[in-house]
Order: C-alpha cells, then sequence, then structure tokens
C-alpha cells in the first residue's frame, strides 16, 4: 500500500509540474502573441494556453485523489470526501472547458468548434 501511496505523490508532482510548464508556455504564447497581433489577441492565447493546462493538471490530480484513497483511505468517509472531490474538480473542468471553447461541450459540434480532447 505504500508504493501506491507514493504513486500517488508522484501524480500530484506531476500535476503541479502541468502547471508550472503551462504557466512557461502561457508566457512563451502571449509574449509571441502580443508581437505579432496585439495585446486583445496575445490575452485570448494566453488565456486558452493556460486553461488547458490547468484542465490537463486537474485530470492528473484526480487520478493522484483515486489512488491515495484507495491506498489510505479505503473509508465510507474517505470515499465520500474523494466524491465531493471529483465533483468539485468535475465541476471546474466543465467550467474551464465552456470558458475556453465558448460552448456547451455536447454543442461543440453544432457550433462548428472542435470536439475537445
Amino acid at each position: 500500500m505504500e508504493t501506491i501511496e507514493q504513486i500517488g505523490k508522484a501524480f500530484e508532482w506531476v500535476g503541479v509540474g502541468i502547471i508550472v510548464l503551462a504557466a512557461l508556455a502561457t508566457l512563451v504564447i502571449t509574449v509571441r502573441a502580443c508581437r505579432a497581433e496585439g495585446g486583445e489577441a496575445a490575452y485570448v492565447a494566453g488565456r486558452r494556453a493556460f486553461g488547458r493546462g490547468l484542465l490537463a493538471s486537474l485530470e492528473v490530480f484526480v487520478a493522484a485523489d483515486l489512488l491515495r484513497t484507495i491506498s489510505v483511505d479505503l473509508t465510507l468517509e474517505g470515499i465520500a470526501a474523494l466524491g465531493l472531490l471529483v465533483v468539485i474538480r468535475t465541476v471546474l473542468s466543465f467550467s474551464l472547458e465552456v470558458e475556453l471553447t465558448g460552448t456547451l461541450p455536447w454543442r461543440a459540434r453544432a457550433a462548428g468548434a472542435a470536439p475537445p480532447g
């Protein structure tokens, strides 16, 4: 069980790394877009880039929570806490997706946007 807990911690660090890399990539993307297209385009490009990084990190954090609950806290309270975390992170992911694409995920094709993922 200790091995699974360590794997869960590794997943958490991967999630943090994704956020850091997303922040650095956002900086580069924003500067390039600002030079090429101006401030407004830079804001939109940077916001999209960082939002995608946050979405990816949220998925990794959910995996870390699943591993931690299985290895450490396999009680009814632990499972309830996991469920609440998954719901909160799912709502955050959904909100970010709508913010990034400007449409509900199930309406992406009808709106002409590329489907997520």
